[in-house]
């Protein structure tokens, strides 16, 4: 392509780029929350379907359900927590159902009351036969190579239960000095690395959640835009589309319990 033609092509493109930015979000007016998908960030293990059907898929890597993108595990991702709701998911048993949730009961509910244990399985069973997920939900903004936020959900559980507990602990734990005394900023000023690394215990190997503090918010678009999202759930919008494990879009995948 000749020196002239690429010029006319870049000059065309800037020229673009602004009646882009004047016709912003043109087109997307009609459309609601319920008319988006919200990604999970899922780890994949080896039994994860993407392993060995989607190029560059690998046990500890971290998914994008609704983009595809994959992340390297070890280096993580950057994210802003801005929301968390932890939730009792009753599911039909796997291979049954339709792979959706058969209802969804709030973290104040009592239905582990109405659970049994099976000997050997640490699942709480009730007695139609489907058990229930004590299931962690942390909202967070991922913050992609070019700095932009994308609004995901991490859904945590079993073995990572723990990990959410943590992370919990270090968000209430941050502690800033204001004019009245020291407070508790709001969840999403912060930032935090989430990397995996390999875990097991009896029943098997699988990769679980790491997740370290960087530091708070710099850049003040970011922080508009998490609390935005906050917002958003805090008032009900955000809606969430749960799916179990093995499906596209469902939960962290298989973990031993």
């Amino acid at each position: 392509m000749a020196k002239t033609d690429v010029a006319v092509k870049e000059t065309n493109a800037l020229a673009l780029s602004g009646d882009f930015e004047q016709d912003a979000s043109g087109g997307f007016e009609s459309m609601g929350q319920e008319d988006f998908a919200l990604p999970f960030l899922r780890l994949l293990t080896n039994t994860s379907p993407e392993v060995g059907e989607v190029d560059g898929a690998l046990p500890g890597m971290i998914l994008n359900s609704v983009t595809g993108e994959l992340y390297d595990g070890k280096k993580g991702i950057e994210v802003i927590p801005c929301a968390y709701v932890r939730q009792y998911i009753e599911w039909a048993p796997r291979g049954s159902g339709s792979g959706a949730p058969v209802a969804i009961y709030t973290a104040t509910s009592d239905i582990l009351s109405r659970t049994h244990r099976e000997p050997g399985d640490n699942k709480d069973y009730l007695e139609n036969g489907n058990y229930i997920e004590n299931t962690a939900n942390h909202y967070v903004m991922v913050i992609n190579n070019d700095g932009f936020p994308e609004a995901a959900l991490i859904s945590m559980k079993s073995t990572q239960l723990k990990k959410s507990r943590k992370w919990n602990s270090m968000m209430m734990s941050t502690k800033l000095m204001g004019k009245n005394g020291p407070y508790t900023p709001p969840m999403y000023s912060q930032i935090f690395r989430l990397t995996t690394q390999a875990e097991s215990n009896d029943k098997g190997k699988w990769f679980g959640w790491e997740v370290e503090k960087v530091g708070p918010i710099a850049d003040m678009s970011l922080y508009q835009a998490a609390r935005a999202f906050a917002q958003q759930i805090g008032a009900g919008e955000v809606k969430v589309k749960h799916e179990a494990d093995g499906v596209p879009g469902g939960g962290n995948g298989p973990a031993p319990f």
